[in-house]
């Protein structure tokens, strides 16, 4: 899995055809105090101008530099991205927000990307994941350009896999590093959960809570859930609109997805795309990087990743449109 990731930052290719709205797309660098981690964000946003696309490292995206945002207060979404991912890994959901007049930040969490995973199985990721989003918040509302544009009492948050994980955070769960081990007597041969990291989690000298009460809605898409029990999913006092894959070899749905849909006190929607696979919920790929990265693209037969995903996006805006309505 790491191979294949890092193999996605050299793979020049086009993944997916823009929209045809206007959108913008801007880039920031955010610090994050408690891990002292510093990071990339891409901002994507409702613009006027010429709709177009530009080409970032292996993706085509369906918006342009430099264009002036599109006037009024426009409600945000922030983006978490899965373990070992990119900012650009949902470009298509970005854009497909941006387009209905959400800005959109994605973040590539320090230390658990594709580039650079030196922190995986460490709080300074599991806790840290969600600090860094609240520090991209906190940063997106002093911003001059996309401060004012911004109704921060209008914000939600979309994950998938760590990132549904982070977003579970965010909205108020707690995590539980102690349930691994129970985890790992049931499944040992999880590579990424019980092999490939330290038996003990490294813990940080100094931490806090990771709930932001900012956050009003979630957006989770196959979440790594194994860390929260029923009492830490009760704790979840937001709408949240859940999907998972049945046939997931990644997070295997008895241990993660289905317990946050039979936990959660306010669940909006539960979808579950029959049989597919865990990486269903990343950008539609262009045949090149199919052929390069095929455990990242290729679903299995009978699976059509870009009609999956018209509906995953829509449901999102659809989702966020009533979850973030004004007050």
């Amino acid at each position: 899995m790491k191979l294949l990731t890092s193999l996605l930052l050299s793979f020049i290719a086009v993944a997916s055809a823009p929209a045809l709205a206007a959108n913008g797309i801007a880039f920031r660098d955010v610090h994050e105090a408690t891990t002292g981690t510093t990071m990339p964000a891409t901002v994507f946003y409702p613009a006027t101008g010429p709709s177009g696309a530009t080409d970032l490292g292996p993706y085509r995206v369906a918006a342009t530099p430099g264009l002036p945002i599109a006037d009024g207060r426009h409600p945000l979404v922030l983006i978490s991205h899965g373990h070992g991912g990119s900012a650009l890994g949902h470009h298509d959901l970005a854009t497909a927000l941006a387009d209905a007049g959400f800005i959109v930040a994605a973040i590539e969490h320090a230390g658990d990307n594709h580039r650079d995973q030196s922190g995986f199985g460490t709080e300074r990721v599991l806790r840290g994941r969600a600090w860094q989003v609240s520090a991209l918040l906190d940063l997106l509302v002093a911003d001059p350009q996309f401060g004012p544009r911004i109704d921060a009492d209008r914000v939600g948050v979309a994950g998938f896999s760590a990132g549904g994980y982070t977003s579970l955070l965010l909205l108020g769960a707690p995590p539980d590093f102690a349930r691994r081990d129970a985890y790992c007597a049931a499944q040992p041969a999880d590579a990424e959960v019980c092999v490939e990291v330290p038996a003990v989690i490294e813990r940080l000298p100094v931490s806090r809570d990771t709930a932001d009460p900012r956050v009003r809605a979630g957006f989770v898409m196959a979440p790594f859930a194994i860390f929260f029990d029923d009492a830490a999913l009760k704790r979840v006092d937001a709408p949240v609109f859940l999907y998972g894959a049945t046939s997931d070899r990644v997070l295997l749905p008895a241990y993660n997805v289905l317990p946050v849909r039979d936990a959660l006190p306010r669940l909006h929607t539960f979808r579950g795309i029959v049989g597919a696979g865990h990486y269903v919920f990343l950008a539609p790929c262009n045949p090149g990087m199919s052929e390069a990265l095929p455990v990242l693209c290729v679903d299995p037969p009978g699976i059509d990743r870009g009609a999956l995903h018209a509906q995953i996006n829509a449901d999102a805006v659809g989702f966020f449109r009533e979850t973030l309505a004004p007050r």
